[in-house]
């Protein structure tokens, strides 16, 4: 029984710092609305915020909007 707890218990580990990680980095997360109401509008193209993307250089990206 002790490799099923521990396999159980790193699985639970593992999925409440990806919900930690999630929280925190995401922009579509908003912890404060009264300095920073639309952290979306701040991230550049090169800003990464995806936890693993495959065949995506980050910082050869181009600006393709507008600043409102």
């Amino acid at each position: 029984l002790i490799p099923l707890f521990l396999i159980i218990g790193s699985g639970g580990v593992g999925a409440g710092l990806y919900l930690m990680r999630l929280a925190m980095f995401n922009p579509d997360v908003c912890w404060d609305k009264k300095n920073n109401p639309e952290p979306w509008n701040k991230l550049s193209p090169s800003d990464q915020y995806k936890f693993y993307s495959v065949n995506v250089d980050y910082s050869r990206l181009k600006k393709d909007r507008p600043d409102f």
